[in-house]
């Protein structure tokens, strides 16, 4: 009791004092032939206060001529409920997939991160302005129920994009997708048509996509990635008419000779999504010198000296992924925990690192101490996931969703089969008005700012209960993959239930060793240091 006493309290504090900021998203994808075993990979770092409740939404059959509602506020990032736009027509069949604020998952291996990129204010759409109706929360929700194939989902959110019109939810900006499948790798971009648009006058937005070559990683960081488009390539896909809003405005001369260049003409020139950002270039520095170790990396450079996509020195695991999500940006310019701030006098006045080090201050310490604001891979994160599409398998063990709730410097990722048919409810019970032990995410969350505020000691502290739990986890998930396949060779289908069996358990183990954390952390006065 007196545990939850204080949790309470401290939750209290951190919620009032520090505040979460909108703060963009990471992703990381891989082609089967740069992954350690054959996997397509996809990634997000959710980044903002959104909806990380993880819920299993089951296929359905439609009658003939039936419609769909769509909506506004799907992120849950808003004080109000999702509010109806409009209706579209429905399918006659929609697959299972996992939802979230940013729903990235079904039963056929799809997946699909998302990460918001700037784009010039002429292109901006705004909710009750114009006749645009549809964000790109709400597409991926669509392609997840409507299609098996990445190019498939480009090419179905690219033209329900264009004919309803793209409507940007955060900051009214344009969004890049990572689109995998267990065959292919893709990023898609697409932008808004503007604040007056209106259906029937021109198409509702512009895009292009881009394949990841099988051998090759690609990141996504804010910022547009593609440049130049091959049309004459199966490698690229595109909207008919996406050179025509930057001749319409002036931003690109046909009669230049040049060629078309897709961020440089649509690309904001300056802001924290904009190519020269620092916001942005700190990203694409770490996560290129971590997988390219040989080259030298200019933490300055511009972001066109990074390549659209590169063939990594090793081969790219789900453990990789999650270490590069957890990074404070350690050996580079950009770690806030390295700052010389910290440095305090100790014994024979030699200089310390203060035990409050941490690589995530809030703004607070960062404005007592000077430290400028670097912004890490994962800031401020709701969840984060990774998933693994596996052509070799069937596609409900052969795709697999690693979730992590809040954090994942502090959290822990779950193995999740896709043809899971339900959640636990302590992981879709998150309700950030009111605290709860009963929310995993609340007790990874309370453990996160517990151990971030006294940092050099409870990060062990939680490391020394967190780390076991997650080699436990990877060799469990072993062990099932090895279980399925003797079954299935043996009898050519898993038993009822044995997914959600094994799934629900690891959910369940991983929510009572959270609680073991924070008793952990509370008995070592950790709160008490705080205060």
């Amino acid at each position: 009791m007196k545990s939850r006493i204080f949790a309470v309290l401290l939750f209290v504090f951190f919620a009032v004092i520090f505040p979460r900021p909108l703060v963009g998203c990471t992703g990381i994808i891989a082609g089967r032939e740069a992954t350690d075993d054959g996997s397509v990979l996809n990634s997000q770092t959710a980044d903002g206060w959104y909806d990380s409740n993880l819920r299993v939404i089951p296929g359905e059959k439609h009658p003939e001529g039936s419609t769909v509602p769509v909506y506004y506020g799907l992120l849950g990032d808003e004080p109000l409920p999702p509010v109806e736009l409009g209706r579209i027509p429905q399918a006659p069949e929609t697959y299972a997939f996992f939802r979230t604020a940013y729903s990235c998952f079904n039963e056929h291996q799809l997946a699909i991160g998302e990460s918001t990129i700037g784009q010039k204010d002429q292109l901006k759409t705004f909710p009750g302005e114009g006749g645009a109706i549809l964000t790109v929360e709400q597409l991926m929700i669509i392609a997840l129920q409507r299609c098996r194939t990445a190019r498939d989902a480009i090419l179905l959110i690219g033209s329900l994009a264009e004919r309803y019109g793209f409507l940007g939810s955060c900051a009214n900006d344009g969004e890049s997708l990572s689109i995998t499948d267990p065959s292919e790798a893709w990023i898609m971009e697409i932008l808004g048509a503007g604040f007056d648009w209106q259906p029937g006058s021109r198409p509702g937005a512009v895009w292009v996509a881009r394949r990841v070559p099988d051998t090759h990683a690609a990141v996504l960081c804010n910022v547009s990635r593609i440049t130049f488009v091959d049309e004459e390539s199966a490698d690229f896909l595109f909207s008919a008419g996406y050179k025509e809003p930057a001749i319409r405005h002036g931003w690109y001369d046909p009669a230049s000779g040049d060629p078309f260049n897709w961020r440089k003409a649509y690309a904001p020139d300056n802001g924290p999504w904009s190519p020269s950002s620092m916001w942005v270039r700190g990203r694409l520095h770490y996560i290129h010198k971590r997988l390219l170790p040989s080259k030298q990396w200019d933490p300055y450079a511009d972001t066109d000296s990074y390549p659209f996509s590169f063939k990594p020195e090793k081969p790219l695991s789900i453990r990789e992924i999650m270490d590069i999500f957890r990074s404070g940006l350690e050996g580079t310019p950009f770690s806030m925990e390295d700052n010389p701030a910290w440095l305090v006098p100790g014994e024979n006045r030699n200089l310390l690192k203060s035990p409050k080090a941490t690589p995530f201050p809030d703004r607070a310490t960062r404005e007592l101490l000077n430290i400028p604001y670097m912004r890490p891979i994962a800031a401020k994160t709701s969840y984060s996931f990774i998933t693994q599409s596996r052509s070799w398998l069937p596609s409900a063990i052969g795709g697999v969703l690693w979730f992590s709730p809040d954090s994942p410097h502090y959290s822990t990722y779950a193995p999740i089969y896709a043809g899971a048919h339900s959640i636990p409810e302590s992981w879709s019970n998150f309700d950030k008005t009111r605290f709860s032990l009963d929310s995993a995410r609340w007790a990874v969350l309370l453990a996160a700012s517990l151990t971030n505020g006294n940092y050099q000691r409870a990060i062990q502290s939680l490391r020394s209960i967190r780390d076991p739990l997650e080699k436990k986890t990877l060799d469990d998930f072993q062990g099932w993959d090895r279980e399925a396949a003797r079954v299935f060779l043996e009898k050519g289908a898993l038993p009822d239930g044995w997914i959600d069996e094994r799934v629900s358990g690891k959910l369940m183990e991983i929510h009572r060793t959270y609680e073991e954390i924070l008793s952990l952390l509370i008995r070592e006065g950790t709160i008490i240091d705080l205060w």
